[in-house]
């Protein structure tokens, strides 16, 4: 590829393109993971490679560091795999095509990974140089953090001796995160009943949407294209009789979906498309500065299949208007903090069910069980049934932090001002790994990445320039 040969540090950006040729989203892990293997292989380097392919490599002190607490640098394999609607690439196939436009670096088509391929990349610079003075680097690579945190989750953390961890995977410079939110993957589960209905068959889209990070940006105020979906199916149902066929819309539980699509037979056609267009003009105002691109359409298609029968459709509709989805409670400790929140983001129909899949976000426990309870409270109702993956903890503040003081200092002496210190609402593996190991003292960084989890994704070269440059400071100062 060679598309970022000139950019430096060489390394870094290096590696991240070699990264970027290997396919890599959430569950196809082995080949990427295969590589960093070789990678330590060729230098000699100590690693552990696990079966659900999470790998550590280690490197021993420089001259003069070898009584320095070890350092672990963390950050994940797998990346969000999103496409620009009609862009044919396979991404679980085919390596990313990238594109440098001024001081950003963009991925044709698709995400780019930034999230999390520059972690592993400056861990591997690391790693690879001879010129960096450091004690034991422990480098920690996980895989499917995007679907749940699952390999934080599995990894056996016995091989690591460090208590100190940088974890890579925030994305905004200048910004220590120090804690986070806890969650999991809720399911619900509809089965479905199916009967002969004579009408017309239409094919309805909620799309143009802008999406985004179920976690980061939750607060946005984005729409929820599942969401305003059921929304649209109510409003039609109320206007003339209505059957579902299928529903679909979202790929991935942890981001904001932006299309939906609803096959949908009705006994009026007219008044059908009426409803389409009136709910397009209703939406407007609501999220014309959120999503100015939002639009309803229905078109005709010919029914495959039976469609549901009036009392499921009418339980489909109750799902999609009554589940709880995005802001559900602010911090009353941390102004600004969103404390417990879900996203609806993936809806996917069967011959025998419905599936709604949630990513639920809560930094207080009590609550996330509450809204556990909510949901299995509806689905018993409806004849449904939940079901809960992926639980992991969330990340506590530490009032002392040696780590978090020493990369303060240095921060302030490089940039002339204090980092932000904040907590997230978005899940990071630094949760699981406090869990495992109680005395961990931890810190998230990381460069600047725009719009991740979509395919409007960037990441700034000069930002991943500076936060290489106070990486490699800080390791110089773990003395």
């Amino acid at each position: 590829m060679n598309v970022l040969a000139q950019l430096e540090p060489q390394s870094v950006f290096g590696f991240f393109e070699q990264m970027c040729a290997i396919p890599h989203g959430s569950g196809n892990t082995k080949a990427i993971s295969d590589w960093c293997a070789a990678f330590a292989r060729e230098r000699n380097l100590k690693y552990h490679q696990d079966a659900d392919n999470n790998i550590i490599i280690i490197k021993e002190a420089t001259p003069g560091y070898e009584q320095a607490e070890p350092i672990i640098l963390q950050g994940h394999l797998d990346m969000v795999c999103e496409k620009e609607p009609g862009y044919t690439k396979d991404m679980d196939k085919e390596g990313l095509d990238l594109e440098v436009d001024g001081d950003l670096i963009r991925a044709k088509g698709t995400t780019l990974g930034g999230d999390d391929g520059i972690a592993v990349a400056m861990a591997l610079a690391v790693l690879d140089a001879d010129d960096i003075a450091h004690p034991r680097v422990e480098a920690v690579f996980t895989i499917d953090e995007e679907i749940g945190l699952l390999g934080a989750d599995s990894l056996d953390v016995s091989p690591l001796k460090g208590r100190k961890m940088i974890n890579m995977d925030s994305e905004a410079e200048g910004i220590f995160t120090v804690s986070c939110a806890g969650g999991n993957t809720t399911t619900c589960i509809l089965p479905l009943r199916r009967a002969a209905f004579s009408g017309c068959a239409l094919r309805v889209t909620v799309g143009g949407l802008t999406g985004g990070h179920s976690g980061a940006e939750i607060d946005k105020g984005r729409a929820n294209a599942n969401m305003l979906m059921g929304r649209v199916l109510q409003a039609i149902a109320e206007r003339t009789e209505l059957r579902i066929l299928a529903v679909s819309g979202g790929l991935k539980n942890n981001a904001i979906p932006v299309e939906s699509v609803a096959s949908i037979v009705v006994a009026d056609e007219a008044a059908a498309r009426d409803v389409v267009a009136e709910m397009a003009e209703a939406f407007k105002p609501e999220y014309h500065l959120t999503d100015p691109n939002l639009f309803v359409r229905a078109q005709a298609e010919t029914a495959a299949q039976n469609p549901m029968d009036a009392e499921t459709t009418g339980k489909v509709i109750c799902m999609l208007t009554c589940l709880p989805n995005g802001i559900h409670a602010m911090s009353a400790d941390i102004p600004g903090l969103v404390q417990t929140s879900l996203n609806l983001g993936i809806l996917t129909t069967t011959e025998e069910e419905l599936c709604a899949v949630f990513s639920l976000r809560s930094s207080i426990d009590s609550q996330k069980e509450m809204l556990k309870r909510r949901m299995i409270c509806l689905m018993t109702q409806l004849g449904g049934r939940v079901e809960f993956e992926g639980e992991y903890t969330g990340w506590q503040y530490q009032e002392h932090s040696p780590l978090r003081e020493l990369m303060a200092q240095v921060f302030e002496e490089q940039y002339g001002k204090a980092p932000k210190i904040e907590a997230i609402h978005a899940g990071l593996e630094c949760g699981l790994f406090a869990g495992k190991m109680p005395d961990l003292d931890c810190v998230s960084i990381g460069p600047d990445l725009m719009e991740i989890h979509t395919p409007r994704e960037r990441m700034s070269i000069s930002s991943v320039q500076r936060v290489w440059k106070f990486l490699v400071e800080v390791l110089k100062r773990s003395k």
